[in-house]
């Protein structure tokens, strides 16, 4: 398996999709990388040179913000909004859809598990 900025990247796949594997890398950027390292897509992983491998990771470094350093700038970003108290992050903090989605009826994925609430018993009229 080559190491590519701290990720093992798997042996059996072709090169392009490897670097997917590397947070904050897509399709795009990964056959962005290829051409200017003038390395095959096609190429499977583990059949990379050193030499090849090498300048894939000094292109990742120089141009690309990505796995720790990605996450750790994600959630300074998050802790920021929350902090501005702005609509976004009161959204963040209260665990539901921040971009403008209906919670009516969805959103189980950000509130969780449906938490059953007592309805109100019908309360029978005085005569």
């Amino acid at each position: 398996m080559p190491r590519i900025v701290g990720v093992d990247v798997p042996n059996n796949k072709p090169t392009w999709i490897a670097l997917t594997y590397i947070h904050g890398i897509g399709r795009y950027c990964a056959c962005r990388i290829l051409e200017e390292a003038k390395v095959e897509g096609h190429v499977r992983a583990g059949k990379l040179s050193e030499d090849e491998v090498s300048r894939i990771s000094q292109i990742i470094d120089r141009d690309f913000v990505v796995e720790g350093q990605l996450r750790r700038k994600v959630s300074q970003d998050i802790a920021r909004l929350r902090d501005i108290a702005c609509y976004r992050g009161i959204r963040h903090r209260r665990g539901l859809p921040v971009r403008g989605q209906q919670t009516q009826s969805n959103a189980r994925t950000r509130k969780g598990k449906k938490k059953t609430v007592a309805g109100k018993k019908g309360v029978k009229e005085m005569r």
